[in-house]
């Protein structure tokens, strides 16, 4: 099936407007709508479906930490420090701070001889809401260990400490581990990455602008990673397997990444960044997903996902099930009557 819409060419030196892909009703009108683009790819580059503006660099955030989680596994970092699937499965998450997520980001860090000092991302309150709330009642204020990135920051000093990288700065866009990262994404998705597309992320290491064709194309390799060289291939296929066996440590309670990947048995792995950016792998299809909300919204970037994984996944009735709880979402007033739904915006996926 191919379906590309887009809007009209703009007129030279103008940007491209994307289209309409989310919007929230209220007594039978549009209310607010949330422009954005996706692209759903193969392992070969064919783009399946397409709507907005795929070539336009955009932060991937977090959705890019399966990328940058290769290196752990592919430089025999992850062997020689002894890691389990279930540490791999966090170096990919955006956990949620729960016990569990804590304790095993502790327990890896304390292998290296390390504690959380040695983590260059800041503190932040857990984004589950019933472990923040437990830090609050014991008296205990939030870490860099309950940072959601804290697996992602293990996984970058096992790496440098196994390639006798110096641990200082090892967030840094210039330090060797970040270029080492930096030149995976490349390669993974085709693409060039100019300083012009290199920031820094909330968590404080390099952050990389991607078009969404490449995002979608890194995925779908991740999803069907038969053609690459065969180092890299074992990288993602065992990477890919941790998340589908520990969704938990991917996201954790009530979250969109760790929901899919648990109803569709792993079929479907999931992974959300910041500022309405979305990506999947899908490993029956053999496809990458690739998604990008313009505002920024998390409640539209998780509604799109979750509308194109209905059409392009296969999904069975109970990943359905999961699924369209997100894609429509009954919009309910204080005394819990409906007044209206958030829902994908009619005319960019494709019919039954």
């Amino acid at each position: 099936m191919t379906q590309a819409m887009s809007p009209p060419t703009p007129a030279h030196g103008q940007a491209r407007a994307n289209p309409g892909l989310v919007e929230l009703t209220r007594g039978g009108r549009i209310e607010s709508a949330h422009r954005g683009a996706f692209a759903i790819v193969t392992a070969a580059g064919d783009v399946v479906a397409s709507c907005g503006d795929i070539d336009r660099p955009v932060f991937v955030r977090s959705a890019a930490k399966p990328l940058q989680a290769l290196a752990l596994v592919e430089t025999g970092a992850a062997d020689a420090a002894g890691l389990t699937p279930v540490e791999l499965a966090l170096a990919c998450g955006s956990h949620g701070g729960e016990p569990c997520h804590v304790g095993c980001a502790a327990a890896w860090l304390g292998r290296l001889g390390l504690d959380e000092s040695a983590l260059v991302c800041g503190p932040h309150p857990p984004l589950d809401p019933q472990a923040a709330a437990d830090l609050v009642r014991a008296g205990k204020p939030p870490t860099p260990i309950h940072n959601n990135c804290s697996g992602k920051h293990a996984g970058f000093l096992t790496v440098a400490r196994h390639l006798g990288f110096s641990l200082a700065g090892y967030g840094d866009p210039d330090h060797r581990l970040q270029r080492r990262v930096r030149r995976d994404v490349e390669e993974l998705g085709e693409v060039r990455l100019g300083e012009d597309m290199v920031g820094v992320d909330g968590c404080g290491v390099a952050a990389f602008a991607v078009p969404l064709r490449a995002l979608a194309l890194a995925f779908a390799r991740l999803a069907r990673p038969n053609g690459l060289p065969p180092r890299r291939a074992e990288a993602a296929s065992r990477l890919i397997s941790a998340m589908s066996a520990h969704p938990g440590m991917v996201a954790g309670r009530g979250r969109f990444d760790t929901a899919a990947i648990r109803a569709s048995a792993g079929r479907i792995v999931s992974k959300g960044g910041a500022e309405g950016v979305h990506a999947a792998a899908l490993t029956d299809a053999g496809l990458g997903v690739a998604l990008k909300i313009d505002d920024g919204g998390k409640r539209a970037s998780e509604a799109a996902m979750a509308a194109l994984l209905l059409a392009y996944a296969g999904a069975d009735a109970a990943t359905r099930s999961c699924l369209g709880g997100y894609a429509r979402q009954i919009l309910r007033n204080t005394a819990g009557a409906a007044v209206g739904e958030l829902r994908p915006a009619a005319g960019w996926l494709p019919g039954p």
